[in-house]
C-alpha cells in the first residue's frame, strides 16, 4: 500500500527532563510493527497520557513518543483472518500510547491480539467517551457484583468522582439501582454528580486524611476507589461486615497504611482491578456488557470534544486534577 502521512501529537525530550509536545506529521512507515493498521477515529484522554506526555519513565521509557493509550477506529488492513478492511474495532491498554504509538494520532498499528471487535449497539465515538476510565469502572463494579454486593445492602461510595472511572462508576452504580454516595474536592460539581445519580456527596477531606484510629464506623457496603493512599486505607476502616472495595488507582499516593484488623474483624475484602494487560475474552465481554445491559444513556453529556490542536492544555487539566468528565478526542478531520 502507499505511505499516506497523518497527524499525531508527537512528545519530544528536547533537554534531559524536559519534554515538549507538537503535532507532527508522520508516515504509516514510523509506525511500529503489528498485525493491524487502523485508521483512529477517536481516542479519549487519561491520566497515563498526561504522565507520559510529561515525560514520565515509568509509563513511556523511549521519546520521541505518541501517547493514548485508547483508540477506535477502523481497520485497514490486517496480516491475518482476525480482522477484515473496514470493521470497526477498539484497542485500550496492552503497551498502545505507552511504549507503542497511540491514540493520539490518525494511525496505529498494533498487533491483533491488543484488538477488540467494537460490539453492536455501541459506537466508535460512544466507545472513546467510556474508554480505558469507563471500561475501568465496569471492571470494578463487576468485581464487587462478584463478590456479592447487591442494591439492598446500602450505600456505596465512589471516590474521585467527577474523573473518568469516578463519573462512569457513579452513574452504572446508579443505573443498577444502587444508592451512589460520591466523594469529590470539587464543590461546584455535586449537582452534576447529582444528575448522574448519585443520592450523595461528601468532600474528600473526609477520608483523604490519616487516622490513628485503628477502625472506623461501618458504613459502606462497597467502595470504588481511585484515589489510592490514606483514602483507600480509611475506607477499608469503614467498609461494612464482608463489603469490599475495588481498588484502581493513585491519584493521592500508591502507597497506602495497612492493618489486618478491618480484614480479620470485618472479612472485608480488597479487590485489585486492572485493565492493562487483562486477557482479551474479559475484555469482550466487559465492552458486550456496556453495549447492552450496562448501556449509559447520554453518554454526551459527560464528554468534551476536543482535537489534536487542544490537546496540550487539556492534558495539562487532567494532570492537575482539574478536569470533569470525559474529553473525546476526534480525530476524523
Amino acid at each position: 500500500m502507499s505511505d499516506p502521512v497523518f497527524r499525531a501529537l508527537v512528545v519530544n525530550e528536547v533537554a534531559e527532563k524536559e519534554f515538549a509536545s507538537v503535532i507532527q506529521e508522520r508516515k504509516i512507515s514510523d509506525l511500529p510493527e503489528g498485525d493491524v493498521l487502523i485508521r483512529v477515529c477517536y481516542s479519549s484522554l487519561n491520566y497515563k497520557d498526561a504522565l507520559s506526555a510529561n515525560g514520565n519513565k515509568g509509563v513511556t521509557r523511549k521519546y520521541p513518543h505518541t501517547p493514548g493509550i485508547d483508540a477506535a477506529g477502523i481497520v485497514v488492513s490486517c496480516a491475518n483472518a482476525n480482522f477484515s478492511e473496514g470493521e470497526e474495532v477498539i484497542v485500550i491498554g496492552y503497551d498502545l500510547g505507552m511504549n507503542t504509538a497511540g491514540g493520539f494520532g490518525q494511525y496505529i498499528r498494533v498487533p491483533s491480539s491488543w484488538v477488540v471487535a467494537c460490539p453492536e449497539g455501541l459506537t466508535l465515538r460512544q466507545a472513546m467517551v467510556l474508554g480505558t476510565a469507563g471500561f475501568t469502572a465496569a471492571l470494578c463494579i463487576e468485581k464487587l457484583l462478584a463478590n456479592g454486593l447487591t442494591p439492598e445492602d446500602g450505600e456505596v461510595l465512589v471516590t474521585g468522582a467527577t474523573g473518568g472511572v469516578g463519573i462512569v462508576a457513579v452513574a452504572l452504580l446508579a443505573k443498577m439501582g444502587f444508592e451512589v454516595i460520591a466523594s469529590t474536592g470539587k464543590d461546584g460539581e455535586k449537582a452534576f454528580l447529582q444528575k448522574l445519580g448519585a443520592k450523595g456527596v461528601v468532600d474528600r477531606s473526609e477520608y483523604s486524611e490519616g487516622t490513628s484510629q485503628p477502625m472506623l464506623k461501618e458504613r459502606w457496603s462497597g467502595a470504588v476507589d481511585v484515589v489510592g493512599g490514606d483514602t483507600l486505607f480509611n475506607i477499608l476502616k469503614s467498609l461494612k461486615y464482608g463489603a469490599s472495595v475495588a481498588a484502581c488507582g493513585l491519584v493521592q499516593s500508591p502507597m497506602f497504611q495497612a492493618s489486618v484488623l478491618p480484614f480479620i474483624l470485618r472479612g472485608v475484602n480488597l479487590l485489585g482491578v486492572d485493565s492493562v494487560v487483562l486477557p482479551l475474552e474479559t475484555k469482550k465481554k466487559v465492552w458486550s456488557l456496556l453495549a447492552s445491559d450496562w448501556k449509559i444513556v447520554d453518554l454526551d453529556k459527560i464528554a468534551k470534544e476536543i482535537h489534536l490542536e487542544d490537546l496540550n492544555d487539556s492534558l495539562q487539566q487532567v494532570k492537575k486534577g482539574q478536569a470533569v468528565g470525559r474529553f473525546l478526542l476526534n480525530l476524523n478531520n
